[in-house]
C-alpha cells in the first residue's frame, strides 16, 4: 500500500526546480482551440519570467496561435526516488500562467541576451523544411501567477 503526501511549493522551490530545469511544455488557447507544444527556456528568478526561442515555418499552426495572442501557461515537471517496493518516489510540478510577450530584437539588452541563452538552441535539422523557411522568434513568458506542488509516495513492501 501506498501513502501519499501533498504539499504545495514555496516561491523559492518554485523558483529552484524552474532554473535547474531548461524544458518544458508550453500550452496556448484560443477560442477553446488548446494547442501544446514542448519548448526550452531560460528562467530569470529576480523578475520570473521564462524566456523562449521558438521556431515555426510559415503556414505552421504554432505561427497561427502565437499570432493570435492567445493564453498561455508552461508546464515543467521532475520526479525522482527509487520506486517498486519499499522504495519512495517523489514528483515536482510548477504550473505558470500568465502572458506571452513577442520580444522584437530592438528591444534586447545584455540582460534579456543572458536569459535567451540559457535556453537550449532550436534542432534545426528535425524540420523537414529548408532553414532559410524558418522563422526564429523570441518570447518572455509573464507569469501571472506561478504554483508548483510536490507528491512523494512511499511505497510499503
Amino acid at each position: 500500500m501506498a501513502t501519499r503526501s501533498e504539499v504545495e511549493m514555496s516561491d523559492a522551490e518554485v523558483d529552484a526546480l524552474l532554473s535547474r530545469h531548461e524544458t518544458g511544455v508550453l500550452s496556448l488557447a484560443r477560442d477553446e482551440t488548446p494547442y501544446a507544444i514542448p519548448i526550452s527556456y531560460g528562467f530569470d528568478e529576480e523578475s520570473r519570467n521564462a524566456f523562449l526561442r521558438l521556431v515555426s515555418t510559415p503556414d505552421s499552426e504554432k505561427r497561427e496561435f502565437l499570432a493570435s495572442d492567445p493564453q498561455a501557461r508552461i508546464v515543467v515537471y521532475e520526479e525522482g526516488g527509487k520506486g517498486g517496493k519499499g522504495g519512495r518516489e517523489e514528483y515536482a510540478s510548477v504550473v505558470g500562467v500568465g502572458t506571452l510577450h513577442r520580444v522584437d530584437l530592438a528591444d534586447l539588452t545584455p540582460e534579456t541576451i543572458a536569459q535567451y541563452g540559457e535556453a537550449q538552441r532550436p534542432l534545426f535539422e528535425i524540420w523537414a523544411e529548408g532553414k532559410a523557411d524558418l522563422d526564429i522568434e523570441l518570447y518572455r513568458f509573464e507569469p501571472e501567477r506561478l504554483t508548483g506542488r510536490t507528491v512523494v509516495v512511499d511505497r510499503d513492501e
